[in-house]
């Protein structure tokens, strides 16, 4: 890393000391490699009370000292998320669209300043027969998207990409307690 640009350097920095709210867990992974000249990637998961996950994703860093120009610019966020959803909204014929305006809108609220986004929402519904166990019908969102950022202070953008997992894991809005069901 200490031969790598500056500017990639201060980007990575400023992911590492990003502190996401505390149900997500966050750490550097082994990033993709020939997309460009440097990567780093980080994974974040929200872990259910039962030991499972409400929801997984991945963050990647891109940076092209050249720019590019499918990224008009030289950072590029690369993100994925995939959570299950509650089997009654899964059928929605508008999911996919609520699950976009959950990571603009979540790049708006965090003043995450970016330009060229674009990706991809499925869902993707799954019905148990026979001798398999767990429930009868699932439901799962996945998101992938990309957007390139203006400045390499990516602590909004990570933010951000955690409101995104908070939202389709179904957490309340950060700093919101539930209350107990009687």
């Amino acid at each position: 890393m200490s031969n790598s640009p500056s500017e990639f350097r201060k980007a990575v920095e400023s992911l590492r000391r990003t502190q996401v709210r505390p149900e997500i867990r966050v750490e550097p992974i082994r990033p993709p490699q020939r997309l460009a000249p440097w990567t780093y990637a980080l994974s974040a998961e929200i872990p259910s009370r039962d030991g499972g996950e409400l929801a997984t994703g991945r963050l990647v860093l891109l940076y092209d000292p050249d720019g590019v120009e499918a990224w008009d610019g030289v950072l590029r966020l690369v993100a994925f998320a995939s959570a299950e959803i509650e089997p009654d909204i899964g059928g929605d014929p508008l999911l996919p669209e609520v699950g976009w305006s959950w990571l603009t809108g979540a790049l708006a609220d965090r003043a995450a300043a970016h330009r060229a986004a674009g990706g991809t929402v499925t869902q993707t519904t799954s019905t148990r027969f026979g001798d398999l166990h767990g429930p009868r019908t699932t439901v799962t969102l996945e998101l992938r998207g990309s957007w390139t950022a203006d400045s390499a202070d990516l602590r909004p953008h990570l933010l951000a990409f955690a409101d995104l997992l908070s939202m389709a894991a179904g957490l309340p809005p950060e700093g919101v307690a539930v209350l107990p069901t009687a």
